[in-house]
């Protein structure tokens, strides 16, 4: 019997124990990793009192007085002498606050007569300065865990003092697209064959989620060939994804070949539209996926189920990033399952893609999301309220 969406998807999320171990990386190589530890800022973040601006630093005065300048302050330089009553130091944005200084007045607001300067404005103290520990204060907890890693999180870990962090290891994946019919890019096309697309557009999705993809392969529809590829590939994996040949036809071996090598079958068949013949089992730890053929099927159905599966076991969150959005066309409803119309998304209206047969792979070129397309009589109309998951969570 079929199951829903989110059962199918509990399913999965409840067959992983827990992220993978922990590994140490540099900073430099962490992009898209997801932190498997609390980063804590090792000292303040500045370090020391600066200036917001390009000016002079003083005590505070009311505007009109004339102060001596008495040395200077730069980036990485700061000044050698401390600013007493009726004294500046010119400085520069980012330079250290020089000792008895409490304020920065900025160059447009000061009128410079060689060695002295006139205030052209009142300056309290604090003015234009930034203190120490304004960004990050020490020991401060900065990017916790299960934060994946984006360029800013990079530079905070290393404004934090870090040179490596402790992340989640990536997944290791095999991708798997069975059937005869299929053939390389490029080549020529005999009588009934396809160029192979699941394998780059599975391998691609798996690498856009952070994994490390071994390989991907095409296994001929031979019950000895899938066994064996089968049985190579558990060996080595975290996450196995097939496409084609989970169903229950003459030329269909997957199934039969994950029973061979002790894969246990968690479900088959989910409530919806593109992706139905779903299969998910386990091995131990190592998660299973049996996706359809059909190329819209086996991105959509990936999206679901095998994306959230590989963000557990990274430490990271797999909540699913959904709003409501008004329908922009109307759709036909299903009696039997739930639909995953591809669509765009602007300024809350949600428009499907166009044809949207599973073997329609250019549904998903420019799709924002799926609509959940609930299961019923009828037609859903244009305006109406959907819910639509997003697709666009990509770690870097």
């Amino acid at each position: 019997m079929a199951i829903s969406i989110d059962e199918a998807r509990a399913k999965v999320l409840g067959a992983v124990a827990a992220p993978l171990p922990p590994e140490d990386v540099a900073v430099a190589d962490a992009l898209g990793r997801v932190l498997a530890a609390d980063v804590a800022a090792q000292g303040n973040v500045p370090a020391f009192d600066n200036s917001a601006m390009d000016g002079f630093a003083v005590r505070s005065a009311p505007a009109g007085s004339t102060l001596r300048i008495v040395g200077e302050s730069r980036a990485g330089a700061p000044a050698g002498v401390a600013v007493g009553e009726g004294e500046a130091v010119r400085i520069s944005t980012g330079a250290a606050m020089p000792e008895g200084a409490d304020a920065v007045l900025q160059i447009e607001r000061v009128s410079v007569n060689g060695e002295t300067i006139t205030l052209d404005d009142d300056v309290r103290p604090g003015r234009n300065v930034r203190p120490a520990g304004d960004d990050m204060a020490a020991g401060a907890v900065v990017l916790p865990r299960g934060t994946r890693l984006g360029p800013a999180e990079l530079g905070v870990a290393v404004a934090a003092g870090r040179v490596a962090v402790a992340c989640a290891r990536r997944p290791r994946v095999v991708v798997l697209a069975t059937g005869d019919e299929l053939v390389p890019a490029g080549a020529p096309l005999g009588p009934g064959q396809l160029h192979e697309t699941n394998g780059l557009t599975l391998g691609a999705l798996a690498t856009q989620s952070g994994v490390e993809v071994l390989r991907t392969a095409v296994v001929r529809d031979t019950a000895e060939e899938t066994r064996d590829a089968i049985a190579t590939a558990l060996d080595d994996v975290d996450v196995l994804l097939l496409s084609g040949g989970v169903s229950v036809g003459p030329h269909d071996h997957v199934k039969p070949a994950l029973e061979a090598q002790g894969v246990r079958e968690v479900f088959w068949r989910v409530a919806l539209r593109p992706g139905g013949p779903v299969w998910f089992g386990t091995r131990g730890a190592t998660l299973v996926f049996g996706l359809p053929g059909n190329p819209v099927s086996a991105m959509v159905t990936f999206l679901l189920f095998a994306r959230p599966a590989l963000a557990v076991l990274q430490g990271a969150s797999h909540d699913p990033e959904r709003i409501v959005a008004s329908l922009g066309e109307p759709v036909p409803r299903l009696a039997d399952r739930d639909q995953c119309v591809r669509v765009t998304l602007r300024d809350g209206v949600a428009t499907p893609t166009g044809p949207q047969g599973s073997h329609q792979l250019r549904s998903m070129v420019g799709a924002d999301g799926l609509a959940i397309i609930p299961m019923g009589a009828g037609t859903i109309d244009a305006g109406a309220e959907v819910v639509v998951e997003r697709l666009d969570r990509t770690p870097w």
